[in-house]
Formats: structure tokens, sequence, C-alpha cells
């Protein structure tokens, strides 16, 4: 009985534990995975920003591309601003203001010469009473809300081109410059 009292005392061996074992493999595994998902993480970065280099003009192309510009413009020039034919001063009531609001204008029409000889602006002379009376039609159907703004100068100004564009036959307007727009 002694010997069962002091068996039972004493501690018994540590057994190993079968699920440590398990564990190390299982962790191994991930940590596997996770390095090999950063590696390739990195890869595609590297890669990336080499296509990126690579998509950037070198300097020979850049030189190539500002001296093409460079002439596109030059030949831009040329042609401009075309001949402009000044108008007399339009002075016009704006719409639904009852005269109470009045518009003082200015404007030059920039003339898109087919030919380059002056027909247009002889059409332009001699149509000028025509093109006087349109423009002061359309200045006076617009209202105050309408001139006041950018766009609103915008449309008018395309729109008494486009108009003018309609009835000329020898050439065409290619911009309307206002050069004094004052509107109380």
């Amino acid at each position: 009985m002694a010997e069962q009292k002091a068996a039972a005392e004493s501690p018994a061996p540590a057994a190993p534990s079968g699920g440590g074992g398990q564990q190390e493999p299982l962790l191994f595994i991930i940590l596997a995975v996770v390095n090999m998902l950063i590696v390739v993480g990195v890869g595609f970065m590297l890669y990336a920003g080499k296509k990126k280099e690579a998509a950037k003009p070198t300097l020979d192309q850049v030189v190539a591309g500002e001296k093409e510009t460079e002439n596109k413009e030059a030949h831009e020039q040329k042609d401009f601003v075309g001949k402009v034919v000044p108008l007399e001063t339009f002075i016009v009531n704006l719409a639904g203001s009852k005269g109470r609001r009045v518009a003082k204008v200015n404007m030059e029409l920039e003339l898109k010469d087919s030919e380059d000889d002056g027909k247009l602006q002889a059409e332009i002379e001699q149509r000028k009473a025509q093109i006087r009376d349109i423009i002061i039609i359309i200045l006076s159907s617009k209202t105050y809300e309408e001139v006041s703004t950018r766009e609103g100068k915008d449309n008018l100004r395309n729109e008494i081109k486009d108009t003018i564009n309609s009835f000329i036959t020898t050439g065409k307007i290619s911009n309307v410059f206002f050069t004094e727009f004052i509107y109380n």
C-alpha cells in the first residue's frame, strides 16, 4: 500500500500531446503562403514600375515632338487671324426691359475668304445694311440675363456668325469679335 500511495503521489511522466504536432505544419504552410503572396506582390510592383518607365518618352522623342509642335504652331500662326471688318456701334434696348436696359456693342467680323482675293470683304461692304439689321434684331431679342454671362456672349457670338454665314455666298465669317460690350 505504501507503494501504491507513493505511486499515486509521484507525478506521472508527461505524455507527448498529439495536438502540438499538428499545429506546427499548419503554421508553416500559412507562413509559406503569406511569403509567396508578398513575393508575388513585390514582383508585380517591380514589373509595373518598369513598364511605366518604358512608356516614358526618351529625350529624342521629346525633342522631336517639340519640333513638330513648333512647326504646327508656326503654320497656324500664318492663318491665326484673317481679315477683319469692323462694324459701326450698335445701341439696342434689351428684351423684356421696357427700355430700361440698353446694350452698346462694337464688333468686328473675321473673314475666311475662300480665294483670298477680297470678294468676301466686298460682299460684306455691299450687304452691310442687311448685316446690321440682322445683328440689331438678334441683339434686341436678348435679355440682360442672356448677355450678362460669358456663356451668353459666346452663344450670341455664335448666333451672329451662323446667321450671317447663312446668306453670304463668297466665303464665311470665321469669328465675331466684341471690341466693346456695355450694358446697364
